[in-house]
């Protein structure tokens, strides 16, 4: 799954990131699925639950990718 994320502020914390490109159905589903170690920002592991996502990153995984665009 390739997705484009427009974001409206600053940043966007990573989990709600994961929650609403629907790859997880949760946050505490996604605060998990990070902690596994199944994420990676701009091509390295993350594993802060809460790390700020600004506009310009990618954050991808098995099976998706999101590029994180401005409005």
């Amino acid at each position: 799954m390739k997705e484009t994320f427009r974001l409206n502020s600053e940043y966007i914390a990573l989990c709600d990131l994961l929650k609403a490109c629907n790859v997880c159905q949760s946050g505490g589903e996604a605060k998990h699925f990070i902690a596994e170690g199944n994420v990676q920002v701009d091509g390295a592991q993350e594993l802060r639950k809460t790390c700020k996502i600004r506009a310009g990153q990618q954050v991808s995984g098995d099976g998706f990718h999101i590029q994180v665009e401005a409005v």
